[in-house]
């Protein structure tokens, strides 16, 4: 009996991988990489995307690759990269780009710059129009973006993404590189390919025989004023 269950068992196993093996087509849903390159974080699995705010497939793809890396288990992490195929036309933006990451403002700032862009024609290559827009904003700290814009390592920051465009051989945007090796194709629609890159990740993990971790706990649901007033009364 015990021998049934073991080969039972073996063979469900043999069914799962098999079907976790035909979910990725490659040259449909993935491309991998002629060369895999250097991760940011080697001992993690980096989801890394190349991006131009100029772009309106980048501005349709932001929303949804934005709320989707928050549910990235804790051994996987996202880089947002702006393309720089011309410094003098590029650097600007990956400036930009630079210190919306140091500020940590990617979830208010990226919709505002986009709109600015397509519906305000603002040019984010010339240094002194994107500090006169920053100063302007109301709907973020734009205090605290200028803040990262104008500092020490912001230019460095944007001379890394450069570098990684053209160490990529990026040519079009936007492009997505799971663990250095494999490029998604978004071949339906940005949210089916978010699945895609999950489906990458988890390539990536069982290749490196990476244990998958535990779900990132959720964040505790905020106490209404009511019951604060009595846990203080309790207390």
């Amino acid at each position: 009996m015990n021998l049934l269950k073991k080969a039972l068992i073996g063979v469900l196993l043999g069914i799962g991988l098999a079907g976790n093996a035909a979910a990725l087509t490659e040259g449909k849903d993935y491309e991998v990489l002629s060369k895999p390159m250097p991760q940011t974080q080697k001992d993690k699995i980096e989801v890394l995307e190349f991006f131009g705010y100029f772009c309106i497939h980048c501005k349709n793809l932001d929303p949804v690759i934005r709320k989707h890396v928050k549910t990235f288990a804790a051994d996987t992490y996202f880089q947002a990269d702006h393309v720089v195929w011309d410094e003098s036309g590029h650097l600007g933006f990956a400036r930009l780009a630079a210190a919306v990451n140091q500020a940590g403002l990617k979830d208010k700032a990226n919709p505002a710059i986009y709109d600015a862009i397509f519906s305000e024609k603002v040019n984010f290559n010339d240094p002194g129009e994107t500090i006169r827009w920053m100063k302007a904003q109301k709907s973020f700290d734009g205090n605290k973006l200028l803040t990262a814009y104008n500092s020490f390592s912001n230019q460095a920051q944007a001379k890394q993404m450069a570098a990684r465009t053209a160490e990529y051989g990026i040519n079009s945007t936007p492009t997505v590189i799971v663990g250095g090796k494999y490029k998604v194709l978004f071949s339906s629609n940005f949210v089916e390919g978010m699945k895609t890159i999950d489906e990458l990740v988890q390539k990536v993990r069982d290749e490196r025989g990476m244990k998958k971790p535990a779900a990132k706990p959720r964040a505790a649901a905020p106490k209404s004023k009511g019951a604060a007033i009595a846990g203080s009364v309790n207390r």
